[in-house]
């Protein structure tokens, strides 16, 4: 590429700049940036904020200028891709022997409604960047578009999150550092969360309307004070009793996913309103 920037020295500022952010989440929050790595990911991020394409920065390894995709996709970009020599960007890649491309972006903020009246997710302390990737491309998946996280939960936007959500976030607005107390005095739909011996089981619940699913600390589950929250619906997942609970991500996964099949079959057979579904 004619305009192309190249480094092949650890000295350089812009490649130090891409170190310091790719090794620092303290780094990246300060200054409202995300690191992005791989073309699933980069191309996700480009059909959700292409209009914003020219506040990225790209690098891509040497060897992945070899590729016609590679190229075809930074070409997108309004500004040059910085080249770097291998043995750089293997030491800010978050990826064993990736090429690139690997963007600093924006981090999206999006505003927070007045209030929730939509399907919506909140994370409650969830740690594990897994578990929040898994539940992110699920809430992608099934059609929730709202994900709220408690402080305490990983950040959305670290690389191992990133990678884990596959390019879901780019399908999301993602609102992070959400206090429950906003949550209880805003929200404008039914409430559910799971629970161990519940009365009602997930698959007996009318899931149809829209609601605000709650998951908690894989250790813990919900902070005491969401417990005792009047306003949710405690739902029990069936299970044998060899297993004493489920994987939050599964979880998750399991409740949005009935939530959606509810809604197909009522699509297809429209059933009246408050009858079990079986």
């Amino acid at each position: 590429m004619a305009d192309q920037i190249d480094i092949a020295s650890a000295a350089n500022e812009r490649f130090r700049r891409l170190l310091d952010l790719a090794g620092s989440a303290r780094e990246r929050k300060r200054q409202g940036l995300s690191v992005i790595e791989g073309m699933h990911l980069v191309q996700a991020w480009l059909e959700r904020f292409g209009d914003r394409a020219g506040d990225a920065q790209v690098f891509v390894a040497r060897r992945g200028l070899a590729s016609d995709e590679v190229r075809a996709l930074v070409g997108r970009f309004p500004t040059p891709p910085t080249g770097l020599d291998d043995r750089l960007y293997a030491r800010a890649s978050q990826v064993e022997h990736g090429s690139g491309p690997l963007a600093i972006v924006p981090t999206p903020r999006p505003a927070m409604p007045p209030q929730l009246d939509d399907d919506a997710v909140y994370l409650d302390r969830i740690q594990d960047p897994g578990n929040v990737g898994s539940i992110l491309r699920t809430c992608a998946a099934v059609g929730v578009r709202r994900v709220l996280t408690s402080p305490g939960t990983a950040f959305c936007w670290s690389p191992k999150v990133l990678r884990a959500g596959m390019g879901a976030h780019f399908h999301l607005d993602i609102h992070e550092g959400v206090e429950a107390a906003w949550l209880r005095e805003h929200v404008a739909v039914a409430v559910h969360a799971t629970e161990a011996g519940a009365p009602t089981s997930l698959f007996r619940a009318d899931l149809r309307a829209a609601s605000v699913w709650l998951f908690g600390n894989e250790g813990q589950g919900l902070d005491a004070g969401l417990r005792a929250w009047p306003a949710i619906v405690p739902l029990g997942i069936p299970q044998r009793p060899a297993i004493e609970s489920l994987n939050v991500g599964v979880a998750a996964a399991v409740c949005l996913y009935e939530q959606l099949r509810q809604r197909l079959a009522a699509a297809q057979a429209p059933a009246p309103r408050g009858a079990p579904f079986r």
